[in-house]
């Protein structure tokens, strides 16, 4: 039976800088590369040597402490290098991708006469295993695990999120086919989640075999953790699955023409972008090319992701993993005059979620926003905002400084299980204390793996 939420907390940030609906092909990228940091507490293991020559769908690597789970080129060419740092740790793989980048031929995959350990097998041997993610933790999830329910999300609530049903509108059958074949996973329910808002019809609200479920209110109605605390939160001992529309679709195309494709689009978004828009890649691309002639002046911050949750990349850098976006705002390390810019500057171009400077009279306005802190971390105190941006029903300050001191009993106790840390971005953007409190989150979260699991 489907269910209605509608949410009290949370904070929309409104950033000038959303994509038109325009969709463009991007080149095919001089570089793909993996970052195993991407993919929380793995280790990999490589499985090809630098120099060789790999076509899409070849597995590179694999976990080391789990090596059913394999990841696959998304492309066509060479490995070009392993890069490592401290300790012989690998910090990235890169991959110079060929022109030609045709798949390799195959051909449909008949899912209705495969049994649920079928799917999983073929899965994890096609290296679509990583795109299925897991609830405690915010890991790739554990195949011998069983899940008591998957959840997708068919809308992005982040700071200039992409809309996934523009993405993923000339892709129903690749969508309900990765329904059907997601489906197998699990003896739960699949629940997908749709923006309650939204009153059309869509390719999300006509999905069959799920259960479609809607919730309303502001950022994170759209992430995955806000509603699977709303709808079937987790307990101690259970686990749930969480995988990415665009995601799901991917995993649909496999099955229909069993070839591994890596292909997505991504929103082109930000105040110093030129021409916001959607823009068709592939994961893990170069973004040199994606760049070229779009950022409207020097001194900027690119992100892959959204401003909240997304990873500060160099101007040739790479497109991460489960990136759905590109962000790109001033960078905030200029001084700024107190009188006009500063503490004591009447406010007029600034956003605040408290009501402190008079632009909240001006209703919808959009901000230029950059990534000055303007502050340092400093004593952790209790203010009450915390409370007031996060919609579970979990005390915010009180779990994050369990998790800042160890206290395992604590975390148990204030509900670590069911968090990540994008849950608590907008507390972290909040916090009169600058805090890093994802950071925490992840720590709290890396102790409860080693001790608990």
């Amino acid at each position: 039976m489907s269910k209605t939420v509608k949410l009290r907390k949370g904070l929309n940030i409104r950033l000038v800088g959303g994509a038109s609906k325009v969709k463009t092909d991007a080149n095919v990228p001089k570089t793909i590369s993996f970052r195993p940091d991407d993919f929380h507490g793995m280790i990999p293991k490589v499985l090809v040597q630098e120099g060789e020559q790999v076509k899409i769908g070849d597995i590179i690597f694999q976990d080391k402490y789990s090596d059913t789970i394999k990841y696959a080129s998304p492309v066509n060419g060479t490995l070009k290098s392993i890069v490592r740092g401290a300790k012989r740790k690998i910090m990235e793989i890169i991959i110079s991708c060929d022109q030609d980048q045709a798949p390799v031929e195959a051909s449909a995959i008949d899912l209705a006469s495969l049994s649920n350990e079928e799917v999983k097998t073929k899965m994890l041997a096609a290296g679509l295993w990583p795109f299925v993610r897991q609830r405690p933790l915010d890991v790739v999830a554990d195949p011998s695990n069983a899940p008591k329910a998957i959840f997708i999300s068919a809308f992005d609530s982040s700071p200039l999120g992409p809309d996934f049903d523009f993405v993923l509108k000339e892709k129903g059958k690749e969508f309900q086919m990765g329904l059907d074949a997601i489906s197998k996973l699990t003896e739960g329910t699949v629940h997908l989640t749709v923006n309650g808002t939204v009153t059309e019809n869509t390719i999300f609200s006509e999905a069959k075999g799920v259960q479609v479920n809607s919730i309303t209110g502001k950022h994170p109605a759209g992430n995955v953790g806000t509603q699977i605390h709303h709808i079937d939160p987790i307990n101690k001992g259970e686990f749930v699955w969480t995988i990415n529309a665009q995601d799901v679709a991917l995993i649909g195309h496999y099955f229909l023409t069993g070839q591994y494709c890596a292909k997505k689009t991504i929103a082109l978004t930000g105040s110093e972008v030129k021409n916001p828009q959607y823009i068709e890649t592939i994961s893990g691309a170069n973004v040199s090319e994606i760049l070229n002639g779009q950022i409207a002046s020097d001194n900027v911050r690119v992100i892959s992701g959204n401003v909240l949750t997304g990873t500060k990349i160099d101007k040739d850098g790479h497109l991460g993993f489960y990136h759905n976006q590109i962000t790109i705002i001033p960078e905030g390390d200029q001084l700024k005059f107190f009188l006009t810019k500063g503490w004591l500057g009447p406010g007029f171009d600034k956003f605040s979620n408290s009501r402190l400077f008079p632009t909240f009279l001006l209703g919808k306005k959009e901000f230029t926003l950059d990534t000055n802190l303007n502050g340092e971390e400093r004593a952790f105190v209790v203010t009450g905002e915390l409370e007031k941006v996060f919609p579970f029903d979990i005390l915010p300050m009180q779990l994050v400084k369990a998790a800042i001191t160890n206290d395992i009993d604590g975390m148990e106790n204030l509900g670590i299980y069911e968090v990540a840390p994008e849950d608590f971005a907008l507390c972290e953007y909040v916090c009169t204390s600058k805090i890093d409190i994802q950071d925490k989150i992840r720590q709290g979260l890396d102790l409860i793996a080693e001790e608990c699991m």
